[in-house]
């Protein structure tokens, strides 16, 4: 059986991977914000998620995503880096330690 090789018509990778922040050690008494990019109703699952997490952490400040602007859509890349630039000084300025994003099914 002859074997060869398969080019991907989209081309190679040409973001760098950079690994992701650590963990909290802990949530007690830490700032965390809810990001949301407008889909799936984060308007719902935010409510519930902020209530179990308070439930179980009460010490712990959550900055809810109605405190950060967000953007619908993906096909503009350099609004989306202008505006992931944004959010992540808003956060920043509000302390925050660790986010929620991307919640659904």
């Amino acid at each position: 059986m002859d074997r060869f090789a398969v080019c991907s018509p989209l081309g190679g990778e040409i973001v760098e991977q950079v690994a992701g922040a650590g963990r909290l050690n802990s949530l007690d008494g830490a700032t965390i914000g809810e990001l949301w990019n407008g889909v799936f109703k984060g308007d719902i699952s935010f409510p519930v998620i902020r209530q179990a997490l308070l439930e179980r952490f009460p010490t712990l400040n959550i900055v809810p995503f109605e405190e950060f602007p967000h953007l619908h859509g993906g096909d503009n890349p350099t609004q989306q880096n202008e505006r992931a630039r944004e959010v992540a000084e808003m956060a920043r300025a509000k302390g925050v330690q660790a986010v929620i994003s991307g919640n659904g099914a």
